[in-house]
């Protein structure tokens, strides 16, 4: 992505006014975020895809074809970079992706595709690798660095290890490799996981990281001296001072359902820690999020409302970012020679940006009075997903209300193993909960909201299920819903307060080719198909946006309450993040990285 020298002496031809711009902004107020000014009655004169000039006065490059936009003053800000995200949480092609996120101010994206590459592996990376470099925007993708995530523990449908980390280490588009989420292996001196990084350290790239545990000791200590160089998992004031001490760069997460920015933010707004190696990103945003509410944009706006200044939010999601992947020279500042990447924006604190710039082109106009689709000014063409790619929903045989039975070893009370979900955060914890078992199996209790969850095989189609309890989601009337976004081995999950209810939803989603689906007493209430890997949707956003709308008004339908469900039920089978997650082979306490029975004494 280097900038040619010809392409450096037609900036110099322009800069000088020897040559005329084919953009020019004129007079706002630029946020210099790599000086921490806000300078005004400032234009900017771009060539091409990059930026040559910068300064008071830009009409010496102004010819009779240069296209002019007036700033009256508004905020002249940087391209928004997220730093750690994956597009399939949007339940959307890259493609859609983009289109729903650039209207809030987003030029750059750095994904990782370890959901896909879980279901499909290096052919699935290497899909969104090629859709990625077709894009208005900026789309870097790190190479999945844990799949599975935890062997042993689950069954993928691919597998990766060091071999395909070298290869895709070559490909144009890769940044980096995706977070370690085997936190455990580097720490235990992993043969696989520590080759994985030192190919990617030989490539000359960043290391992606994920530690998940709470422990702050010799694990953690070990796990960075193994190489990660960011990490994303930090829930508390601790874990950002922990790792920002420790030489990593803490990247503070506000997604649809992971709201990490106002705890972890105190490290520079209380403690007055030096903001520069903070990174705000939002690792998974649900589709509806993004077209109603936005994308990185809204971490921005949590840290600020958190007393962060406007000016060090933004650097959090630009030139801090940029320095950390190493593209200081090409986005995170408006600055000569880099991409013409420039919002304009009317009011900074609330961060409201009025028209996107994306490698020199207006590519969205928030002042236009049509819908959201509209405000986008680039065609964006469906990419074509080929026919394999729609053909990975497998459960072998229709299932039935028994598939869902919890079998006892005895009648009467007994002890179980529940996962105990939690409001707005990624991490579960490990309940112990008494139940009663009749007639040699455990019914759900709605009036405990201790419900069922089942991880149903979808990858061999062998037809296996396993079943265990889940506490928090508050579901008041028989129903169930099923979903194929399950991270990251993207079985597919089952919770319910009804077996027949459950049996219903698998086969529907079966049946559909993958999505979420919301059944409530025998009727489909709310569904989003995705059938590209079972986690996508080939639609447009606004459409998915509003199917996938349909399954969070069907939790409520339920009786749920929490913010965003889908993401805590679809993390349920994440066997990397503690305490208590469920794969397709059982129980497994991630504290220890142990099977536990669901049923003590079974």
């Amino acid at each position: 992505m280097g900038l040619e020298a010809y392409s450096r002496k037609e900036l110099v031809e322009v800069a000088m006014g020897r040559a005329k711009a084919d953009l020019v902004i004129r007079d706002g107020q630029w946020v210099c975020v790599q000086s921490g000014e806000i300078i005004p009655h400032t234009d900017i004169a771009i060539k091409g895809e990059r930026i040559a000039f910068v300064g008071p006065d830009a009409s010496h490059t102004i010819g009779d074809q240069t296209k002019i936009i007036e700033a009256n003053g508004r905020y002249l800000v940087p391209g928004l970079l997220d730093g750690h995200m994956h597009v399939e949480s949007g339940m959307l092609t890259v493609t859609e992706f983009v289109r729903a996120v650039v209207p809030h101010g987003t030029t750059g994206m750095f994904v990782d595709p370890h959901e896909i590459a879980n279901v499909f592996g290096l052919k699935g990376v290497r899909l969104m690798v090629d859709e990625a470099a077709l894009q208005p925007v900026h789309v870097w993708v790190q190479m999945p660095s844990c799949v599975p995530s935890a062997p042993g523990l689950e069954t993928p449908g691919a597998s990766l290890g060091p071999d395909e980390v070298a290869e895709a280490m070559t490909w144009p588009g890769i940044i980096g490799l995706g977070e370690m989420m085997n936190f455990p292996g580097v720490y235990f001196g992993d043969e696989k996981m520590h080759a994985e990084m030192a190919v990617t350290r030989r490539a000359n790239k960043v290391i992606g990281g994920h530690y998940a545990a709470p422990d702050l000791g010799l694990p953690f200590h070990g796990y960075v001296a193994g190489g990660p160089e960011d990490d994303h998992e930090g829930t508390s004031l601790a874990d950002a001072v922990a790792r920002l001490r420790q030489g990593m760069k803490p990247m503070l997460r506000q997604g649809s359902g992971w709201h990490d920015v106002a705890t972890q933010i105190r490290a520079v707004t209380e403690m007055g820690l030096d903001p520069h190696r903070f990174i705000l990103c939002t690792d998974d945003s649900h589709c509806e999020t993004l077209v109603c509410e936005g994308h990185v944009n809204r971490a921005v706006k949590v840290a600020i409302a958190q007393g962060l200044k406007p000016m060090t939010a933004i650097q959090m999601v630009t030139i801090n970012t940029a320095e950390h992947f190493g593209l200081t020279r090409e986005v995170g500042m408006i600055a000569p020679g880099r991409y013409g990447d420039v919002l304009l924006v009317s009011d900074l604190p609330s961060l409201q940006v009025d028209q996107v710039i994306a490698k020199g082109r207006l590519v969205a106009d928030n002042t236009l009075k049509e819908t959201q689709a509209e405000r986008l000014l680039v065609d964006l063409p469906a990419y074509p997903y080929p026919d394999w790619a729609t053909r990975s929903v497998n459960v072998g045989r229709t299932l039935k209300a028994e598939d869902f039975r919890l079998a006892a070893p005895r009648d009467g009370q007994l002890m179980a193993n529940v996962i105990g979900l939690i409001e707005n955060q990624a991490p579960t914890r490990h309940l112990r909960l008494p139940v009663t078992a009749a007639n040699g199996e455990v019914a759900m209790d709605m009036g405990r909201d201790i419900l069922k969850i089942a991880v149903v095989e979808r990858h061999k189609g062998d037809g296996r299920v396993m079943v265990g309890l889940v506490h928090g989601l508050g579901f008041n009337v028989p129903c169930a819903i099923a979903t194929t976004v399950a991270h990251d081995s993207h079985q597919m999950i089952v919770v319910g307060s009804s077996e027949t209810e459950m049996a219903a939803a698998a086969n529907e989603l079966a049946r559909a080719g993958g999505g979420q689906v919301v059944v409530r007493q025998g009727q489909v209430i709310g569904q989003v198909q995705l059938p590209i890997a079972g986690l996508m949707s080939n639609e447009r956003a606004e459409i998915v946006a509003q199917k996938a709308a349909t399954v969070l008004e069907g939790f409520k339908a339920c009786g749920c309450t929490m913010n965003n469900p889908n993401m805590q039920i679809s993390l349920s089978a994440l066997v990397v993040i503690p305490e208590l997650r469920i794969s397709d082979l059982g129980l497994v306490d991630v504290t220890r990285f142990e099977f536990v029975p669901v049923l003590e004494g079974a």
